[in-house]
């Protein structure tokens, strides 16, 4: 597949898609990005998986009825739980954030390999990260860490809580094994990865840190222009964000996770 001028779809349940979304938007030039983040119904980890799947079905249609021609989800519980029924919905490919950071964590340490992921207690239950990186032969290790997800939503990625919190996280998963990278398995967590690297550092680990938002994007990079390299002429990609709520909180809140400022928000009814 390889298109000039691209529609890409993003789709997260909230804002942490959007570290996604800062990945992608360097690598594809001339490309429009539609991001949608479902804000009236999350926490999508606290749903039954059908109703996560017709959430996600719901917000995928509305991406392609838009003229996307590639969908990225770009939420790590919609993924796990819910990819092969939006697959099954669209007509358009679809690219979740699981198998593309699993990838990235085989090739940069290679089968055999024993690799910590750090997820959301609802990213491990399902236990996907588990499957994609053993598919590759890799060793795995998966703490939750449910605390890190409000930290870094209030905005504290450099804090001496949020330091300290990690400090606690890491040091009881590095009493169980001893990992050559530490996959992070939720969008979030980019936002922390300096903190985190620093830390592992700081406990003995010389682990490598893989980020599976740029895993994501550099896979939507190769998917639409597969000879990998960067156009003749650089045209910078543009953007537009719909939520489903709370869209001036989407938009002070999201302009951190993108790093830059989100103009305009367009609030959306996906219905209940």
């Amino acid at each position: 597949m390889s298109l000039s001028n691209p529609i890409v779809g993003v789709f997260d349940s909230g804002f942490g898609g959007l570290t996604v979304l800062r990945a992608l938007l360097p690598k594809i030039s001339a490309a429009h990005y539609i991001y949608l983040g479902d804000t009236a119904r999350l926490p999508y980890g606290a749903k039954s998986q059908a109703t996560i799947a017709r959430y996600a079905v719901e917000s995928a249609r509305f991406l392609e009825a838009r003229g996307c021609d590639y969908l990225v989800i770009a939420c790590n519980t919609a993924t796990a739980l819910a990819l092969d029924d939006i697959r099954a919905a669209v007509s358009i490919p679809v690219l979740g954030v699981i198998e593309p950071g699993a990838e990235s964590a085989y090739e940069a340490t290679g089968k055999n390999s024993e690799v910590l992921v750090l997820a959301t207690s609802a990213t491990v239950q399902s236990g996907a990260y588990r499957t994609a990186c053993t598919a590759r032969g890799l060793r795995v290790t998966e703490t939750a860490c449910p605390l890190l997800v409000p930290l870094v939503e209030e905005g504290w990625t450099d804090h001496p809580v949020t330091r300290e919190v990690l400090r606690i996280y890491l040091s009881e998963a590095l009493q169980t094994c001893a990992p050559e990278a530490v996959l992070l398995g939720c969008t979030h967590y980019p936002l922390i990865a300096k903190a985190i690297a620093q830390t592992l550092a700081d406990l003995g680990s010389e682990a490598t840190v893989i980020d599976s938002a740029e895993a994501t994007a550099a896979t939507a990079r190769y998917a639409l222009t597969p000879l990998g390299g960067p156009p003749t002429a650089f045209i910078p990609a543009t953007f537009e964000c719909f939520a489903t709520d709370s869209v001036e909180k989407f938009q002070r809140l999201g302009s951190h996770f993108l790093g830059r400022s989100i103009d305009q928000v367009t609030l959306l009814d996906l219905g209940g």
